[in-house]
């Protein structure tokens, strides 16, 4: 539809197909907060643009930059845009890699190979030529979009794949044109579709229609003759520059050219526009000169060379002595605030007046929100700078920032939010950091890193915290978008310092960023929020006249009816919320006097002020204010458009308290944004789980959904391709690489030497080879290493010892170990401080969600990786050599600490840093010679370049991830801004607010309020609000807890730990305090007040609560003088008095049955809290609860124990001088309280001093608590210290308690509170209840339920007249006499039962027997009857058969059939294969082809196939040269040269002459200096001194070159084996040496040959596997009889990859199967009772061939073959028996054919002679054919026609007939008997026809595949 436009012409028209958009996300990323830009500044003034006109530049800029902002957003690389073409192509590959995703799997992954990388993504890549078929964007399409929001048209944009087809034409026309400028700047005005923005601005920044159509429309402007279309020119223009102004806000470099072009055409046009009488409105002029300024200053940076990439910031320059605009600040801390110390401009949070402007006010708290966590950073850093010289630096204490040392970037990771990093750092100096409760490295803490001292530092936040992975140094860091530029340079190896603040970085930078966004003009409430106006006027919606209904707020309406003002507010349902005289009374709402006045002021208060001391209802109240606002919808909802009430509370436990407390009259339209919610009710509401409901991806938008599908697509795809690589770069630090994957990387003589081993010593022994990595060696961890004979001589060994080098390798790992603490007990849970501040930082849909099924496939497939990449693994019990079944326990024969010390060795040699130079080692011949810490240094050195290249593959995947995880946030805002939108009630945490606040913009809350206002600090709570709140209400208590500031400077000197609710107080904002507490009894607020609220009543609920148990005071503070301790990590104390203290009074007050549940445990150091976890057993206090007393506020609870820590000499009492935290902490009992700490210390803080004075006055304080029995009130303990209650045991006192049982017994516990009436107790005393006749007693202990009788008396049993001891309670008889049977079975043996018991049924008695094979053998005597019915005993004697191959057989009678089957030779075969190796295989006649690695190479590379695969031959030059000669061959070719015999003239290290020849390695000993060796006699020529000598390179042997050369070249005439030549003294095949390189390839191409004629060629193969499958196919009796077996076989030929040998088991297969079923068909034959046991013999044949076997031995193929003649003979004969009538003679003849035949035993040779000559002899008396015709008759027939075998058939009922010629059918009759057709045609018999074999013998038709073909045997028939 969108298609039909009147200009088709301008676009080719190309077939309509969806497609996902082009990958095209890597764009200039916004560069307001780099840290390397100090200079960016910018004016404060700014004014909102209306749609239809430009507005100013740096507007744009900043609503551009203001978008999305999260530190993964606004990905793009270093170079700005790619170009046409690879977009182009990348785009192609996109499209045919979706078109393919079902036909290739989206999970496959290729194996990995470091030498060919692109085989991560080779299957999913097409050819890049392919066409693309994109759905156009026309003229209706693109007009339909103008009428959409500027969000989806944004969106849809940059989904269409149309967009950039459509943009590339180089001609449109200008209605078109104007259109799509309309189009696209609509989609530019969108505010919270960032990343589609610069997605659809990339696209025009790289298209025709920018650089040639838009210069062609301007300047046709000029020459337009038509009035109408000319006036209509200043609209379009405006577009243009709008659109150019957009450009360059984020394309600066990129697009400047052409911007500048169009610019410079612009004036021309409006000049000429203007001249023609066309108004051009003076805003456009404006922004076209401020586009020209702008323009100007780009192309002056260009010149100057600092505009390089699209990374650069716009900014205008500083005025001189201007303090720089706050909105232009970086959030992220600068270069020069790190290095020089520079003070930034701060103002005071003024709480004493009004401020200056709504712009003073912003600047204010945004610099002073911003120091707050910049100021750590920037002291913590200089002081580290200042302390780099320091020795003990890693010991050193800092006070504003934590520091790690040895940080690494690993490798990075896909999450949802983008590409995060796992970073280990070294955890050796936090050994003592407990890491569950830690406030380290938490969610959202800003973390710095640099290499360079500061001089280049990355930001990072913590994206995901796991104790697991932090105590193995490893934690997941999400880098801010400058970083991730440099990021891309940074290797594993590279080590970093780490620095981290203790800030949540993550909320200050959300609020940072809201403040730089608000506008002046929209910031609400200025009026009292900014000038302190103390006049609050009525929300602006109540100026309509809304009228509330109280109705649903009344909770007892009948009982208000009673009363005269109450019956008449309910006649009046509607009142006017202004007019108070009309409110229901207070009793009606259940409210006090305060509680009415606070709902009153909060629903007629636009600003409305509610503080509330503890226990007085805050809570509460805010809930009636919602419920009357919920209610009352229509009294504020005034608008079409749906306005939700937002909620905002500081802790998600106070939002779930508060969001159920609204659940309870509000069932729906709740949403809820925060941290993980404990709340049941409240998940359904959580932003998850209303995303995840169908009903909401029903009502999404189309184009919502549509870029969702192409989004993730693309997502999974990116993260398939770039998970091989990171899991590749971490494999790498987990053990030691294989040396294959760093071969690219080795020098070619480093490789050769390493591959080699240490030749020149001659006592290092190499075990199993084969099996063990040569760098694990070479480093010292392999088997070799600890199996050395003697170390070498040499100067290693001088200067390190004689000792092998592993055992050296341990002894530097020595002292390394660390302690392992011990496991700690079932103690209670108590929610870790880490954990409650992570889960007030994570917003719920933040949270990384792993499923465990998709974690154990990670591991799995981590597990596969690094057994394949790595020889020795880290992560494995046993760290052998190579990773596998190999390392087997005998190889590695050290002991369990050395292990452990090797691994440790290792992971220090990974970690460190230094490295051999190129050059050194360009300097080394042979790495053997390299002590240990050279070898490791150039292990480190190949390692780099490994992950370097690895690094360098990957970066492309995770630009593309994250430029589609960007997408995908802004997405999910939109869908989330779809939810929020529908709701009538948002709750937030503060953090949720500040990081929603866009959306909330959007959403624009009328209603907004905030509980717990008093802890926010003033800048979050203004980011929370949006223009268009019209009613703000602040619940909380400023004498409570404050905001938390990091800087206690800001805290106390700027006033920033004020909050707006305590500002607005303190400059006499009208406010409501509530007066009545209905928490504390009088007691407890008596510490309250007048201390800290003048005047807070007690409310008349709480004069009514009991006394507490067990103690004779209700509130006591316990005083002692107990020194603290210092915790070693953290700035934490503990108190270890007060623990034990405090744990026994809980314990004591559980004795008075109080609940778990009633009692708290506070405290006010965090350290306390784990001292007191340490003393608590779950078993004892589960359900008891123990906080930190600053996430208890707003809490409550029956019984408070307090314990307040500090106690030292010094007088430091902290924080706890603080009256906030000291009313908090005194505020949370209901009915009892009891605290313990140093009073005479607090008593120097004034709060405390009068606090304290006011319990003395009561008696409420001393040096013990006084204890109260509750069963003896007279008794009193005191107690001062834990060891006192022992004198309570029980919770009583110390008396006992004697109290009756129901027993009869006495209480045996102290006196107990508890059980008074002893239901539960258990008496333990001996039992004295007589439990039966005789008197016995009872023997279980009392509260034992007393069972029947078990002593044991004589008693005569009935049934046999034993005399048994029997129990008294069993009666005689139900007892089972104990006697052995005296029985004597029908087999002769006496019953082994006993006497009670049933008789055995089977005798079980062993006794001999002959068994049917005729072995005798032990068995039960019961199965003797079986042998008698034919059922089968297993014979175990021990088959005595020797075998073909001529080993015994290892099978028994039985599992050898008797001798018909024999078990296959178990023996190795060791005979010696065509590539020189033993065979390995068990003896079985053919062996199967080489399975070892090949170990064919040449100096280019090595054959990586298995030993018997076909070798490729190399076809790189050959490299065989010197001065005289050289070869022009190919490598694998034999050479053209001849061998040099001129002498080499290079000189020894040792400095004699070489003995060698020219162009041939220097054989490494001396003529001079090994004398003896090199003139040692081998071939006869070595002692004369002109003798020239070859080193072979194999083995190192050397010998005389004449001699050798004769032997290499020599052919001896009996030599008959194909193989290598070897050495003549170690006997290795020589493979190397070039001179030989003739005589060496022309044995391999004969050994290839071989190969070959083993494996086959391909086409021989496919041939055979088609005549195969032809020949199963014709098989259809065997089809018919055995479909399953058939079945089989015809899978096998359908594999691919089959061997000459597979084929030919699977043609013996089909041939033995089809002589099974022709014999099985002939049952048909037999008579009825011989089928049967002819059947069983068939069925033994079928198992043993069911077998699985690589092929059959001769010995199985004789085996089947004497048996399948056995029954082919005796189905023939039983045949012969059911034609003829057998009597006499020939009965008995007959009979003893059969005895033969049906033996057990094995058919042999001397048996079938014998049944010949009987059955020939039986020929005339019992005719085989079944024809009706004689024997001799259908001899002469057969004879007298004369055809071959093979030409006579049947037709459908058995007549006979011949087909004479070829024997094949080539014509269709019917058969004269019965009519039915016969013959056929092409060769081709009719279906219904069979061969008839019974004429000629014949096995299969004349004419017909198999009929030569038959490989092993043919079964002789009887003619």
């Amino acid at each position: 539809m969108e298609d039909r436009r009147p200009h088709l012409e301008a676009t080719p028209r190309n077939p309509p197909t969806n497609h996902r958009g082009p990958i095209d996300g890597e764009v200039p990323p916004r560069a307001r907060n780099q840290a390397n830009n100090p200079a960016a500044t910018n004016h404060a003034g700014r004014h909102p643009r209306a749609s239809n006109h430009a507005a100013p530049f740096r507007q744009r800029e900043e609503r551009f930059r203001a978008m999305g902002r999260n530190p993964h957003q606004g990905r793009r690389n270093h170079e700005g845009h790619t170009s046409d073409e690879a977009r182009d192509q990348r785009q192609s590959q996109n499209d045919t890699r979706r078109r393919n995703d079902d036909q290739e799997g989206r999970n496959h992954r290729p194996p990995w190979s470091s030498d060919s990388f692109q085989q991560w993504h080779t299957p999913l890549q097409k050819p890049a030529e392919q066409p693309q078929h994109t759905k156009r964007l026309g003229y209706k399409f693109l007009e339909s979009l103008l009428q959409k929001e500027p969000s989806e048209v944004a969106i849809t944009l940059a989904t269409s794949l149309g967009l950039k087809e459509l943009l590339s034409h180089s001609y449109m026309k200008p209605s078109f044109l104007q259109l799509i400028c309309q189009v696209l700047r609509k989609a530019c005005s969108s505010r919270i579709d960032r990343q589609s923005i610069l997605h659809v601005l990339g696209i025009l920044n790289n298209s025709k229609f920018l650089r040639v159509c838009l210069p062609a429309y301007v300047v046709g402007m000029i020459t337009e003759p038509v009035p109408d279309i000319r006036n209509q020119y200043p609209e379009h223009i405006s577009n243009i520059i709008s659109l150019l102004q957009d450009l360059v806000s984020v394309f600066p470099a990129s697009s400047v050219q052409e911007t500048s072009m169009l610019i410079s055409l612009l004036p021309t046009s409006l000049n000429a526009l203007r001249a023609s009488g066309v108004d051009i409105e003076e805003e456009t002029e404006k922004n076209l000169e401020k586009v020209q300024a702008i323009i100007k200053h780009l192309q002056e940076k260009r010149r100057e060379g600092t505009l390089r990439v699209d990374t650069y910031t716009l900014v205008q320059a500083e005025v001189e002595g201007e303090v720089e605009s706050y909105r232009a600040m970086p959030i992220y801390p600068t270069y020069n605030e790190v290095h020089l110390d520079e003070r930034p401009f701060l103002r005071p949070n003024i709480i004493s007046g009004k401020y200056e402007s709504t712009a003073v006010y912003l600047d204010t708290h945004f610099r002073l929100l911003r120091e707050d966590f910049v100021r750590p950073l920037r002291e913590g850093i200089l002081k580290l700078l200042q302390s780099f010289e320091d020795q003990c630096l890693r010991k050193r204490k800092f006070d504003d920032i934590r520091i790690y040392f040895d940080a690494r970037i690993i490798t990075p990771m896909c999450s949802a939010s983008g590409i995060v990093y796992k970073v280990q750092f070294d955890t050796k100096p936090l050994k003592f950091v407990r890491w569950q409760n830690s406030k380290r490295l938490l969610y959202g803490s800003l973390v710095c890193m640099s290499k360079d001292n500061f001089e280049t530092f990355l930001f990072a936040t913590v994206s995901n915290r796991e104790h697991e992975d932090l105590c193995q140094g490893i934690v997941q860091l999400c880098f801010n978008e400058q970083s991730q530029q440099l990021l891309a340079d940074v290797q594993p190896s590279d080590s970093f310092l780490m620095v981290e603040t203790t800030a949540y970085f993550e909320a200050y930078r959300h609020v940072l960023e809201g403040l730089q966004e608000v506008q002046e003009e929209d910031v609400p409430f200025q009026r009292n929020i900014v000038e302190c106006d103390s006049y609050v006027r009525e929300p602006r919606y109540l100026l309509m006249g809304g009228k509330y209904d109280f109705t649903p707020l009344i909770e007892n309406p009948s009982a208000i009816r009673k009363s005269l003002r109450g019956a008449e507010v309910l006649r009046r349902s509607k009142i006017n919320v202004l007019d108070f005289s009309q409110w229901p009374v207070k009793e009606a709402l259940n409210l006090d006097d305060s509680q009415m006045k606070a709902l009153q002021f909060a629903l007629t208060r636009e600003l409305a002020i509610i503080q509330g001391p503890p226990g007085t209802g805050k809570t509460y109240v805010g809930l009636k204010i919602v419920q009357a606002l919920l209610t009352n919808k229509s009294v504020w909802q005034i608008s079409a458009q749906k306005f939700p009430i937002l909620v905002v509370c500081y802790t998600n436990h106070a939002l779930d308290q508060f969001l159920e407390g609204i659940y309870g009259c509000q069932k729906t339209s709740i949403v809820r944004v925060g941290g993980r919610s404990n709340s049941e009710i409240l998940k359904q509401f959580t932003l998850r789980e209303l995303r995840n409901k169908r009903e909401f991806r029903r009502t999404l938008p189309m184009h919502l959904r549509r870029a969702y599908m192409n989004i993730v697509t693309e997502m999974k795809e990116s993260e398939q391709k770039l998970q091989v690589g990171a899991q590749t770069l971490e494999c790498t630090m987990h053990g030691v690489l294989r040396e294959q994957h760093l071969e690219k990387y080795i020098a070619p003589q480093h490789w050769e030497s390493l591959m080699n081993g240490p030749v020149q010593d001659a006592d290092w022994l190499c075990v199993q080879p084969s099996k063990h990595s040569m760098i694990v060696e070479w480093l010292g961890l392999g088997v070799g290493s600890f199996t050395q004979s003697a170390s070498p001589a040499g100067p290693e060994n001088t200067e390190l010892g004689t000792e092998p080098r592993a055992l050296r390798f341990l002894a530097q790992a020595e002292g390394e170990e660390e302690e392992e603490g011990e496991e700690e007990g079932s103690l209670i849970e108590i929610e870790e401080e880490a954990d409650l501040i992570q889960a007030d930082r994570v917003i719920e849909e933040e949270e990384v969600v792993r499923p465990r099924r998709r974690k154990k496939e990670e591991n799995g497939a981590d597990q596969e990786l690094a057994k394949m990449l790595l020889a020795m693994r880290l992560d494995q019990d046993v760290p052998g050599t190579t990773a596998g079944p190999e390392q087997a326990a005998e190889e590695w024969e050290t002991q369990r600490s050395q292990k452990k010390k090797m691994k440790r060795r290792v992971k220090v040699e990974l970690r460190k840093l230094n490295t051999i130079t190129e050059a050194e080692a360009s300097a080394i011949q042979d790495v053997w010679q390299l002590d240990l810490s050279s070898r490791w240094q150039l292990y480190r050195l190949w390692l780099q370049m490994y992950q370097s290249d690895t690094r360098r593959k990957i970066l492309s995947y995770e630009r593309q991830y994250r430029t589609w995880a960007e997408r995908m946030a802004e997405l999910r805002l939109q869908e989330d801004l779809h939810i929020l939108k529908d709701a009538q009630v948002v709750g937030m945490t503060t953090t949720g607010a500040a990081k929603y606040r866009q959306i909330l913009q959007q959403v624009e809350p009328r209603i907004v309020i905030v509980e717990e206002a008093a802890e926010v600090l003033e800048a979050h709570t203004i980011a929370t609000l949006s223009k268009a709140c019209q009613h703000l209400i602040l619940i909380g208590d400023h004498q409570q807890l404050r905001p938390s500031a990091n800087v206690y400077d800001l805290a106390k000197n700027f006033n920033l730990e004020v909050s707006l609710f305590e500002r607005l107080v303190k400059v006499n904002v009208p406010f409501v305090r509530l007066n009545y507490q209905h928490r504390m009894r009088p007691e407890i607020a008596r510490l309250l007040t007048p201390h800290i609220y003048q005047d807070l009543e007690n409310h008349p609920s709480v004069l009514k609560y009991e006394q507490i148990k067990g103690v004779s005071s209700n509130l006591f503070f316990v005083e002692h003088n107990f020194p603290e301790q210092e915790i070693q990590e953290g700035k934490s104390h503990q108190n270890q008095h007060e623990a034990h203290f405090v744990v026994e009074l809980c314990q004591y007050l559980l004795c008075q049955e109080y609940l778990p549940s009633q009692i708290t445990i506070l405290t006010t150091y965090t350290g306390q809290l784990f001292c007191l976890r340490k003393l608590m057993p779950v078993k004892t206090f589960a359900g008891i609860k123990v906080h930190v007393v600053d996430k208890y506020q707003g809490e409550e609870n029956d019984v408070i124990l307090l314990s307040l820590v500090r106690s030292n000499q010094e007088g430091k009492v902290g924080f706890l001088q603080i009256p906030n935290r000291i009313c908090v902490a005194l505020s949370r009992a209901k009915k009892g309280m009891y605290c313990i700490g140093n009073m005479q210390m607090l008593a120097k803080v004034p709060l405390w001093s009068r606090i304290i004075h006011t319990l003395r006055e009561n008696h409420q304080i001393g040096p013990s608590l006084r204890l109260c029995c509750q069963n003896h009130p007279e008794t009193h303990t005191l107690v001062s210290k834990a060891s006192d209650f022992q004198k309570v045991p029980e919770g009583g006192c110390s008396l006992p308690c004697e109290f009756r049982l129901a027993c009869g017994h006495v209480c045996t516990r102290a006196c107990h509170p508890y059980d008074s009436s002893h239901k539960e107790f258990q008496c333990m005393k001996p039992c004295q209840k007589v439990i039966c006749q005789d008197g016995h007693r009872c023997p279980n202990v009392c509260f034992q339920e007393c069972q029947p009788c078990q002593v044991k008396v004589p008693k005569i049993i009935l049934k046999c007249g034993h005399k048994q001891m029997v129990p008294c309670s069993v009666s005689e008889s139900d007892f089972c006499c104990q006697e052995p049977c005296s029985k004597v079975l029908r087999c002769g043996h006496r019953c082994s039962h006993l006497c009670g018991e049933n008789c055995v049924r089977l005798c079980p008695e062993k006794v001999t027997v002959k068994l049917n094979c005729g072995h005798s053998q032990l068995v039960k005597c019961g199965q003797v009857e079986d042998l008698k019915y034919g059922l089968p005993v297993k014979c175990t004697t021990k088959c005595d058969t020797t075998l073909d191959c001529g080993h015994a057989c290892p099978g028994s009678c039985h599992s050898c059939f008797e001798g018909r089957f024999h078990e296959r030779c178990q023996q190795a075969c060791k005979r010696l294969l065509v590539c020189s190796h033993k065979c390995q295989e068990p003896c079985m006649g053919e062996c199967p082809p080489c399975q070892r690695t090949c170990q064919n190479r040449c100096v280019h590379s090595q054959c990586k196939k298995k030993c018997g695969e076909l070798c490729s031959p190399c076809v790189e030059p050959c490299t065989w040269r010197c001065q005289h000669y050289q070869c022009t061959k190919l490598c694998s070719e034999p050479c053209n040269r001849p061998p040099c015999y001129v002498p080499c003239t290079k000189l020894l290290a040792c400095g004699h002459p070489c003995i060698g020849l020219c162009g041939e390695p220097c054989p490494r000993k001396c003529r001079v200096c090994h004398l003896d060796e090199v003139t040692q006699i081998f071939f006869g020529f070595e002692d004369e001194p002109d003798a020239r000598f070859v080193q072979l390179e194999d083995c190192s042997h050397i010998f005389e070159v004449q001699a050798l050369d004769r032997y290499m070249n020599e052919q001896k005439d009996d030599e008959v084996a194909i193989k290598l030549k070897v050495c003549p003294i170690c006997q290795v095949p020589i493979r190397k040496n070039l001179r030989y390189g003739t005589s060496i390839k022309q044995r391999l191409e004969e050994i290839e040959t071989v190969k070959e004629k083993i494996q086959g060629s391909a086409g021989e193969i496919a041939a055979s596997q088609e005549r195969l499958k032809a020949l199963l196919k014709s098989k259809t009796l065997f089809h018919q009889l055995r479909p399953e077996e058939f079945l089989i076989l015809q899978e096998k030929l359908t594999q691919k990859n089959l061997s000459v040998k597979d084929l030919c088991l699977v043609e013996n297969s089909i041939s033995f199967y089809d002589h099974l079923a022709n014999l099985e068909g002939s049952l048909e034959k037999v008579h009825q009772l011989e089928r049967q046991k002819v059947r069983t013999r068939l069925e033994q044949v079928h198992e043993w061939l069911a077998r699985r076997r690589l092929g059959f031995s001769s010995q199985e193929l004789s085996d089947l073959q004497s048996e399948i003649q056995r029954l082919t003979y005796l189905v023939n004969l039983l045949m012969r028996c059911k034609i003829t009538e057998v009597k006499g003679s020939i009965a008995e003849e007959v009979s003893s054919i059969r005895n033969i035949l049906e033996k057990t035993c094995k058919f042999t040779q001397e048996d079938e002679q014998l049944v010949q000559k009987k059955m020939d002899a039986l020929k005339t008396t019992l005719p085989c054919s079944g024809l009706g015709i004689s024997e001799e008759e259908r001899v002469q027939i057969v004879t007298a026609l004369g055809v071959p075998r093979g030409h006579w058939f049947k037709c459908p009922n058995g007549h006979i007939y011949v087909i004479t010629e070829c024997g094949g059918a080539m014509q269709r009759s019917t058969c004269p008997e019965c009519q039915e057709v016969i013959g056929g045609e092409n060769h081709t018999l009719e279906r219904s026809n069979h061969l008839a074999p019974e004429m000629d013998g014949a096995q299969h038709p004349a004419w017909s595949d198999t009929a030569n073909n038959l490989m092993n045997f043919e079964i002789h028939r009887m003619m």
